[in-house]
């Protein structure tokens, strides 16, 4: 306490110095937070958008169905209902169990003819997990039209399809043949994947069952109330099934451009830290070195009269730590209110590769960041300060004195 006492007053001898160096620490901390808070939000926003587009955040499939379902999809169908099944939708922090069917085929209208990826869905539970599926035109999936499906707006665009317009499906059959159905479009969607809407179509799930003969599903998708829970009951569901034939994917392992966004942004925001660290190492360590030298006298003094060499070190330590205290704190208090001001104005960004919509960016500051720019500032200021403190605990007494002639 006492050390930090004096050094506190050898910061207000000059007031300038101390000023310049809190500045140069605030605003690295303030640098941190709004870089890191813009890199956090777009972790979350990616993430969320993956799973309410209808990813979900676990996916239940029959062993092998990932590796080998696109070669042999109906191999691997899971059952309507079953007591794995049931005992999914009871467990606690699950908000619903959706099932797909994926299938693929042609779609007419009139002459032109296109391929199509679809998937049918339950038109009930469905809406629990692509929370944020935009209706762009018509309406979504009903129970009260069995026979009507929604097309994405590329597709539709494509095909020249509107909605209330008559298309027909043609797909191959589980025994090898070929069906067709007509149906009727009840909407049109779109997702942040243009990819998808260019090719994606959603149907009821009784519908493509009859259409391919089968019965069953391909996929259970399930909906927790916390994406933060996902690890955790992945873990607990995988336990609890281990002797059957289900596979538990979490959506952290189908979300490639999410991983790779995190991985790419993450190593960038590693370079950005280093470089700050470095700004605060060099500004401090050049303050400090010049209050040394103008303090040689001083410190010969106080040596003089039996101040041994470590307390002349932990007395700049102290000075270094305080600094770095102060800068830190100053730095969280701007950096969170610039934060909030920022996300309430929003940042306009446009449309992400492969996605069609443009969107309006936050800061998302959170606690491991804060404590990770209050560490680093604090850190690589008392890095900085060791140099000049042991510069100054090793000063020759007889010399440092003569400098008070």
């Amino acid at each position: 306490m006492g050390n930090l006492r004096l050094a506190l007053r050898n910061l207000l001898r000059n007031r300038m110095r101390s000023a310049i160096a809190l500045a140069a620490i605030g605003f690295s901390v303030v640098a941190l937070l709004l870089a890191g808070g813009f890199i956090e939000w777009v972790f979350w926003a990616t993430r969320e958008a993956a799973i309410q587009n209808g990813l979900g955040h676990i996916h239940v499939v029959r062993s092998g169905y990932r590796d080998a379902g696109s070669a042999d999809p109906n191999r691997y169908l899971l059952p309507e209902k079953s007591p794995e099944l049931a005992a999914l939708e009871s467990a606690p922090d699950v908000v619903v169990v959706s099932p797909r069917l994926d299938f693929s085929g042609l779609i007419s209208r009139g002459e032109a003819t296109l391929s199509f990826v679809g998937e049918g869905v339950d038109a009930k539970r469905e809406p629990l997990v692509s929370r944020v599926l935009q209706i762009v035109a018509g309406d979504g999936l009903s129970d009260s039209d069995p026979g009507g499906v929604i097309l994405g707006a590329g597709l539709a665009a494509n095909l020249g399809a509107s909605p209330g317009d008559k298309v027909v499906l043609l797909v191959t059959r589980k025994s090898g043949g070929v069906n067709a159905v007509e149906v009727n479009v009840r909407g049109l969607f779109m997702t942040e994947a243009k990819g998808y809407d260019d090719t994606g179509l959603r149907a009821p799930i009784a519908l493509v069952r009859n259409l391919l003969q089968v019965s069953g599903s391909h996929v259970w998708v399930i909906g927790l109330d916390k994406t933060e829970r996902t690890k955790e009951m992945v873990e607990r569901f995988r336990a609890r099934f281990a002797s059957s034939n289900l596979q538990f994917v979490p959506w952290y392992d189908l979300a490639d451009f999410y991983s790779k966004t995190v991985t790419l942004l993450s190593s960038q925001m590693n370079v950005v830290r280093f470089m700050i660290g470095l700004i605060i190492v060099l500004s401090i360590s050049n303050l400090l070195v010049m209050s040394v030298l103008e303090r040689t006298g001083e410190i010969g003094t106080l040596m003089a009269i039996g101040a041994r060499r470590r307390r002349v070190l932990e007395l700049f330590l102290s000075e270094g730590a305080l600094l770095g205290l102060l800068g830190a704190a100053i730095g969280i208090a701007i950096g969170t209110t610039l934060a909030s001001i920022i996300s309430t104005v929003g940042i306009p960004m446009p449309p992400p590769p492969g996605r069609s919509a443009g969107y309006s960016a936050q800061i998302l500051v959170t606690w491991r960041l804060l404590v990770g720019a209050a560490a680093i500032a604090f850190g690589t200021t008392l890095m900085a300060s060791f140099y000049p403190a042991w510069k100054a605990s090793r000063l020759d007494v007889v010399d440092a004195l003569r400098r008070n002639r």
